[in-house]
């Protein structure tokens, strides 16, 4: 048996819905702090750079970000692909 349930609420709601912190003002400050060093990068080699330098565990974190996401597409796209069962 499948039970689908749909919920229609913003991203504020299920947030709170959820007891999850407001991380709100964090991401502010953290997009105006990119945002500022950003504006020293002059081509993608400095932001490639700069951005493994800003990345948790550097490339190792990057490396471990990309085969989570691969396996993400695998397992989804594999599921795509089998049949439903509906009984």
């Amino acid at each position: 048996m499948k039970v689908h349930i749909e919920i229609d609420c913003s991203p504020e709601e299920a947030r709170t819905f959820m007891g999850l912190p407001d991380v709100g003002k964090a991401n502010d400050v953290y997009v105006d702090m990119m945002s500022k060093a950003m504006k020293g990068v002059n081509n993608t080699e400095q932001l490639q750079e700069y951005a493994k330098q800003l990345a948790p565990m550097g490339q190792a974190g990057f490396k471990l970000f990309q085969s989570f996401m691969e396996g993400a597409n695998a397992a989804r796209s594999s599921s795509a692909k089998k049949p439903s069962d509906d009984s």
